[in-house]
């Protein structure tokens, strides 16, 4: 299930784009700055969970997930690009991985992993030195 966030509950700031770019760097505000307030959106309370538990150095203290976006020319493809990984990151912690159950390999495939260890071993003692007598 997609979720879409509304425009009122992100906040979209136009800065500077660092680097190179000629003089239109300096003039042009086309980087965006997108900031999410998590614990004030309407998102549900175990999804903000998910969200702040998140090991992102983009989420601060506070809870609110800061993006720059400045990989376009044109501030409105930023200001989409922004908006983009946004949903894809609220999108991504609304995936629940399924519970992954230990197996154990079969008898067939550790006698094939041993005899590929003896094989190998055997190839590499043939490349010692030859002993001469």
């Amino acid at each position: 299930m997609m979720i879409f966030i509304p425009e009122t509950e992100y906040e979209l700031t136009a800065i500077r784009a660092q680097g190179a770019g000629g003089q239109n760097v300096n003039k042009v505000s086309s980087a965006i700055h997108l900031r999410f307030d998590i614990l004030a959106s309407s998102l549900s309370d175990w999804l903000k969970e998910r969200l702040l538990h998140l090991k992102d150095s983009r989420i601060t203290d506070e809870g609110v997930l800061v993006l720059k976006a400045q990989q376009f020319r044109t501030q409105e493809a930023n200001k989409k690009d922004a908006i983009k990984r946004l949903h894809e990151i609220v999108n991504a912690a609304n995936q629940v991985k399924p519970m992954r159950y230990a197996t154990r390999p079969s008898y067939g495939s550790k006698q094939r992993r041993l005899e590929s260890k003896t094989l190998r071993g055997h190839v590499k003692q043939m490349r010692g030195k030859i002993a001469v007598d």
